[in-house]
């Protein structure tokens, strides 16, 4: 008997064949929404449509391409700290078929700014997690160590509901990048 465990955690998160053409952003965990999509074009038709649309300067929307790797970023005076960008990765999956995953998240400099503050907590954690148990060795007070590493929790979920919050002031620009990305896919060529 063999089972793959790594294939297991490998495989797409499988709640998402149940969403239908729509993200439901209330009800995910994650706060980093993806999506798959099979579309029947060609990957390099589909490319050649994303580079057509930046000759456009579409005055909201910025694309930045890299071989199969397309970004979509607001730009202008409605880009603000909790604008989200959209990754999208294409694979193809024969003549006329290809595969696309997106991912949708935060600005890059605001993910890596949570990032940080999670290895603080979780380092500051740890600290005191091996300070409590050299007190309990020496006898000592831990109280205060259970007061810090309390903190430490109490200050991570704090930031998830940050994270929420940002997520949710950026569902509408989410909606608005989404729309944009289905019309260049529809879009002739």
């Amino acid at each position: 008997m063999n089972i793959n465990f790594f294939g297991i955690f490998a495989t797409p998160y499988s709640l998402n064949r149940f969403i239908s053409k729509f993200m439901d952003t209330n009800n995910e965990i994650r706060l980093r929404l993806r999506f798959y999509k099979e579309v029947n074009q060609d990957i390099d038709s589909l490319r050649q449509k994303f580079i057509q649309f930046t000759t456009t300067n579409s005055p909201d929307f910025i694309l930045k391409i890299k071989e199969y790797h397309i970004w979509i970023n607001i730009k202008g005076p409605k880009k603000a700290y909790w604008s989200p960008h959209l990754h999208i990765e294409m694979e193809s999956k024969g003549d006329n078929q290809t595969h696309i995953r997106g991912l949708f998240g935060p600005d890059p400099d605001l993910w890596t700014f949570f990032m940080f503050l999670h290895f603080m907590i979780a380092g500051t954690f740890i600290i005191f997690c091996g300070i409590a148990y050299s007190h309990y060795v020496l006898k000592a007070s831990r109280t205060s160590d259970f007061v810090v590493m309390s903190l430490m929790v109490f200050a991570w979920f704090l930031l998830y509901i940050i994270a929420k919050q940002i997520r949710s002031n950026g569902e509408k620009q989410m909606n608005d990048i989404e729309k944009v990305f289905l019309e260049i896919i529809e879009s002739p060529i």
